[in-house]
C-alpha cells in the first residue's frame, strides 16, 4: 500500500503560480511512476502529467507543456508540481496517483491516490 497525501493548493489570480507537493508513504516510493490529474467541475478527471520513477523522463498534457513541472525527489518521498502562468481554465481538484510500471494518460491504470487538493484561479 502507498498513501498519497497532497497539499499547496489554493486560490490564485491569473497569471500566478502554485507549487502543489504530494508525499508519499508506505512503500518504496522510488518503485513508482507517479503522476497528477486533476478534475474540474462538471468534467471527467483528466491527465496533467507524470514522471518516471527516476525522475529522468516526464510527459505532459498539451493543455499544460510549457506552464507545469513536474519533479520528485525520492529521498523525501515526495512528488511536486509547479504551476506557473495559471488560467482560469486550470481550475480543478488535483490528484496525486501512483502507478507500478510505465506512466499511462488513463487514469484506470493508477493503483493509489490522494485526497486531492483544490486549485482555482481567478480571472
Amino acid at each position: 500500500q502507498v498513501q498519497l497525501v497532497e497539499s499547496g493548493g489554493g486560490l490564485v489570480q491569473a497569471g500566478g503560480s502554485l507549487r502543489l507537493s504530494c508525499a508519499a508513504s508506505g512503500r518504496t516510493f522510488s518503485d513508482y511512476t507517479m503522476a497528477w490529474f486533476r478534475q474540474a467541475p462538471g468534467k471527467e478527471q483528466e491527465f496533467v502529467t507524470a514522471i518516471s520513477w527516476s525522475g529522468v523522463t516526464t510527459y505532459y498534457a498539451d493543455s499544460v507543456k510549457g506552464r507545469f513541472t513536474i519533479s520528485r525527489d525520492n529521498a523525501k518521498n515526495t512528488v511536486y508540481l509547479q504551476m506557473n502562468s495559471l488560467k482560469p481554465e486550470d481550475t480543478a481538484i488535483y490528484y496525486c496517483a501512483a502507478k507500478s510500471g510505465g506512466y499511462s494518460t488513463s487514469h484506470l491504470l493508477y493503483h493509489y491516490w490522494g485526497q486531492g487538493t483544490q486549485v482555482t484561479v481567478s480571472s
